[in-house]
């Protein structure tokens, strides 16, 4: 799934920065026809994943190694999946576009009654109607819908420069132009890395069932800690770009400062508390003893050093705020995808284990951040220089 939609979630990172850069220079204008060229953008790039999802599923899903015991229920879960892809992404659209100028809260609410009604339907769809996958399926689409028409309404009601009125949707090219600038590099670089990961997946498939269980188990205690990771890069990115609107680089530096402490102490924090209660947080997801210790292999190389992966992405994030993009995803895409493909490739085949697998990890993380960091210096130089001659 990360693989087809990511190109078009980075997107919204292009939505993020222009909108707020517009936000901090008071473009008003620019802001509104920014606003109606992404939410039109966001429908068809739905409709077009739709389809995309529905044709590529299964033949992806081969290609990772899935067995044939969980072939079936997993492309039927994909394909019900994508059905839900215009509100997802009208979703994240509407939501880059709020936090862009400082409004989290509101995306966060629809979050959760989102979140709530996926879980009440989980029940009533899976327990009460024995739908099974395709009842997981319908409730998360359904949870889709209910927070894309929460967003649009909250953009539809507003009487800022952001308010949408769906008159006026229409592609500004200029402003698409622009949004793919930042946003295209962001996707690739999502999609590539996710490439990395389906093929870790594969890795990991090797193992057998047992092994998949825990590493699903384990990977989404990792979502936790990204999602923690990534929201301080998002906030990193909007302030920056804000601040780079209106010419002021001392700020930009303050909120890459604070940013980083957050980025550091957050995510070491709950990685440690995941990997001193990780059993009994895995036992959440499953109650089998061999499945638990698989998802410990894997936690116990990737949760204390989390905080690596939020720098690794920070760096990016503060450039993308300055509207430069296509650098940090080459670099991430060496950094992060050459590492783990040549730890695949070369060193695991002589050393087969989760722990031994994901060690690629951390040390993606790191060889990425010294690059990262060395871009990041001689980039703000010149964004410094420019922006005290402007």
């Amino acid at each position: 799934i990360n693989l087809l939609i990511n190109v078009f979630v980075g997107l919204s990172v292009g939505v993020n920065v222009l909108v707020a850069k517009y936000y901090g220079g008071q473009r008003e204008k620019d802001m509104s026809e920014t606003v109606h060229t992404a939410v039109l953008t966001s429908l068809l790039s739905g409709l077009f994943l739709v389809i995309l999802g529905g044709i590529a599923a299964r033949p992806l899903l081969h290609l990772m190694g899935t067995p044939d015991d969980v072939i079936d229920q997993s492309t039927l879960y994909m394909r019900i999946y994508f059905m839900g892809m215009p509100f997802f992404m009208l979703y994240n659209y509407g939501a880059a576009i709020l936090r862009a100028v400082g409004d989290t809260k509101r995306p966060l609410l629809f979050l959760v009654i989102s979140g709530c009604a996926n879980a009440l339907l989980d029940l009533i769809l899976v327990i009460g109607f024995h739908l099974g996958v395709a009842g997981v399926a319908t409730a998360t689409i359904t949870a889709q819908m209910i927070s894309c028409i929460l967003v649009l309404l909250c953009l539809y009601r507003t009487d800022s420069c952001y308010q949408l009125r769906f008159s006026k949707l229409k592609i500004k090219k200029v402003y698409l132009l622009q949004i793919f600038q930042v946003g295209i590099p962001a996707g690739i670089q999502s999609t590539v890395i996710n490439f990395s990961n389906a093929l870790l997946q594969s890795s990991v498939n090797s193992f057998g069932d047992t092994a998949m269980a825990g590493y699903t188990a384990a990977n989404n205690i990792l979502g936790f800690l990204y999602m923690s990771v990534n929201s301080i890069t998002q906030a990193c990115m909007s302030f920056t770009s804000q601040n780079y609107g209106v010419g002021k680089y001392k700020r930009m530096d303050r909120v890459l400062i604070d940013c980083l402490i957050l980025t550091v102490s957050v995510p070491l924090l709950l990685g440690c508390g995941a990997w001193l209660f990780g059993p009994q947080v895995l036992s959440i997801y499953t109650r089998e003893k061999d499945v638990i210790e698989s998802g410990m292999e894997i936690l116990a190389i990737t949760t204390v050093p989390y905080f690596l992966c939020g720098i690794m992405d920070l760096f990016p994030g503060a450039l993308r705020g300055m509207g430069h993009s296509a650098v940090p995803m080459i670099l991430s895409v060496i950094g992060t995808v050459g590492t783990r493909i040549l730890w695949i490739f070369g060193f695991f085949p002589h050393h087969k284990s989760l722990y031994f697998l994901f060690i690629s990890y951390p040390a993606s993380w790191i060889i990425t951040i010294v690059m990262q960091v060395i871009c990041f210096y001689f980039v703000r130089k010149t964004v410094r220089r420019e922006l005290m001659r402007g």
